[in-house]
């Protein structure tokens, strides 16, 4: 029997990026609670020809095999920095390419990351009412993260190490439920997390 596939895409526009760290470190955790096959992509994966193509058929090849990537996925964890209030444009504009029967009743666990916490709530009203347009099985628990919240570009803070543990766990659920689920769920991160492991 084939994993299922986690596909983690981050609306990060460099590398390092403290977006791509949470979206990892989400996928990595769902990663510990059940066998998965994980695969990683943020926008410069996708190259700059992303912003230019007005449809599918004018897709340069990188963006183009992202996007397969996230229609193929059995759950995804996806991301994006915050800017006035909302998450990139480019996020945005690589959504709008993908059907909405593609995600429809497909696992995703969202995550953002902004300055301060008055950027928090766009988790909840900028994220949740785009995927639930897709009619996307949500998880319950999106993860936020603020510029303190992070060290060397890694998440240290226990309240959003906690989250990030019980996203994995939620989003590892979700994925593996049509294969026989998992007996529940864990509300703390793992000790791989909590002790700071990579």
């Amino acid at each position: 029997m084939t994993r299922p596939r986690l596909v983690g895409f981050s609306a990060n526009l460099q590398r390092p990026s403290k977006t791509r760290a949470l979206v990892e470190a989400v996928a990595e955790e769902a990663a510990v609670h059940a066998p998965l096959d994980l695969r990683l992509f943020d926008l410069v994966d996708a190259g700059s020809g992303l912003g230019a193509a007005w449809n599918r058929e004018a897709l340069p090849l990188p963006a183009r095999r992202v996007i397969e990537a996230i229609e193929e996925a059995d759950a995804l964890v996806v991301g994006s920095p915050v800017y006035k209030g909302s998450y990139t444009g480019l996020f945005k504009h690589l959504f709008d390419l993908i059907p909405p029967e593609a995600l429809a009743g497909k696992p995703v666990a969202i995550v953002a990351t902004g300055g301060g916490s008055r950027h928090a709530l766009v988790v909840e009203h900028a994220f949740r009412p785009l995927f639930g347009f897709f009619s996307a099985l949500q998880a319950p628990t999106a993860v936020y993260g603020a510029d303190a919240d992070f060290r060397d570009g890694l998440p240290v803070e226990p309240g959003l190490l906690a989250r990030i543990g019980q996203a994995g766990a939620e989003i590892a659920a979700l994925a593996t439920h049509a294969r026989g689920g998992l007996p529940g769920l864990q509300a703390a991160p793992s000790a791989r997390l909590a002790a700071g492991a990579r």
